[in-house]
């Protein structure tokens, strides 16, 4: 093997997949996998999405432009008319639109520096539990430890404060920031900005209530800090609509897009910015692949197509529907019978396995695999299983998909009874 030891999804999911098609993965040997992982959330359309194939396929015959720069281009000139039309004026948003390198964390690493540029001032408030990715700026902001490792001495200054959920319980967030920033003696710069994830992946799916939400815009706009939420994974509709602060009403000075914003599983990055922040020289924050024509294509077909009936259109009542269907069953068949908490919002549901014993995460997705199920873990310890299909998965593989995760968990509880049974026994002897 020459690839770098570095690799995770390929030791969790061992095989060789050669095509895929909406909710399904396809391996070398012809198993059929049903896809709950979705490209950790980068394939909210599902593989291969009809709306969008042959478009890009007609451009590619069209000799499109495939690479350039930050140059005019039909490609970028039609994604950007579509995303002002369809998602940013319906929800009175006039966020100006930067093209980033085509990874999230370089659109976090955007947000932090033109936040920092923006107010004059350094550190940075984030929270516990968040990820932000694993560059510079943004692994400081990123609160795992695994992470950091060989770099914590390098790090920009950031403070990090217990998320409102975590493992440890509720906690008033809002309060403690408070204290810090209004305390002169708290031993804390005031910080240029409040980077925050409302809906917490990696984390473990929890859920920022709406009341923090706006106490937290309302924080920040009193005292000139900025807000920038983290959309990366919980955006595209991951949540029930297409910004995952929609359900608090707020408006971020700062908004990260990446992940599902390519349409297609292409990489394209982009950061939202209110106008009066929008200060940036020409070329101060560049990247060689900031123009991905293919993706620019492929985002405006999955725009127009699923995004151009409003706020509350079709798709978005689907993604909730079967948001509601998916926390019903697991409600009925799995936590009403098991140790595990289910949290969620839409089609992003965590199952918290940390009071299970011996039933893990990491057990449950192992056997979900065998069955032909592709489910991942996050968390702090990989004690939750992340549900995350593709928000077009049909109403028959979701309910698939979820009834291979309540076998797995019978399952191993069945052969944890027996393996008691087995102990107890053999000590009477």
């Amino acid at each position: 093997m020459h690839e770098s030891r570095v690799r995770s999804y390929a030791h969790a999911f061992p095989g060789v997949f050669t095509s895929a098609k909406n909710e399904l993965l396809y391996s070398e040997d012809g198993t059929e996998y049903l896809d709950f992982l979705s490209g950790a959330g980068t394939l909210n359309y599902g593989h291969n999405p009809e709306p969008v194939k042959q478009r890009l396929i007609d451009y590619l015959k069209d000799d499109g432009l495939t690479h350039g720069l930050d140059l005019v281009t039909t490609a970028k000139a039609g994604f950007i008319d579509a995303f002002t039309r369809h998602v940013l004026a319906p929800r009175g948003l006039d966020h100006r639109i930067q093209f980033t390198s085509p990874s999230g964390t370089n659109a976090v690493e955007a947000a932090l520096k033109l936040a920092r540029l923006a107010t004059g001032r350094v550190p940075v408030v984030a929270f516990s539990g968040g990820f932000h990715g694993v560059s510079t700026g943004a692994l400081a902001a990123t609160g795992s430890a695994h992470y950091k490792q060989g770099l914590y001495a390098t790090l920009p200054h950031t403070v990090h404060l217990p998320y409102p959920d975590s493992p440890l319980g509720e906690f008033d967030s809002l309060d403690l920031l408070r204290r810090l920033v209004e305390d002169p003696s708290s031993g804390i710069e005031k910080p240029a900005a409040v980077l925050i994830e409302t809906v917490q992946g990696e984390g473990g799916v929890y859920i920022a209530p709406v009341e923090f939400l706006r106490g937290l815009r309302e924080f920040c706009d009193r005292h000139g800090i900025l807000l920038i939420v983290d959309d990366i994974q919980a955006g595209c509709g991951r949540t029930g609509a297409f910004f995952s602060f929609e359900r608090a009403g707020i408006v971020p000075d700062i908004v990260t897009l990446s992940k599902s914003i390519g349409g297609y599983g292409l990489p394209m990055s982009v950061v939202l910015i209110k106008p009066e922040y929008d200060i940036w020289l020409p070329g101060q924050h560049n990247g060689t692949f900031r123009g991905n024509q293919l993706a620019f294509i492929a985002a405006e077909s999955v725009i127009r197509h699923y995004w151009a009936d409003g706020t509350d259109g079709a798709f978005v009542q689907e993604v909730r529907a079967k948001g509601r269907s998916a926390e019903e069953f697991l409600t009925t068949a799995l936590t009403s019978r098991h140790p595990v908490a289910l949290r969620g919002l839409g089609l992003m549901l965590g199952l918290d396995f940390s009071r299970a014993g011996d039933v893990s995460a990491a057990k449950v997705s192992r056997l979900c695999f065998d069955a032909g199920l592709i489910v991942e873990t996050c968390g702090r310890a990989d004690e939750v299983l992340k549900i995350l299909p593709p928000l077009t998965v049909t109403e028959e593989n979701l309910r698939r998909g979820l009834e291979t995760i309540v076998w797995a968990v019978d399952r191993l509880g069945t052969d944890r009874a027996a393996a008691v049974v087995a102990r107890e026994k053999a000590v009477a002897v």
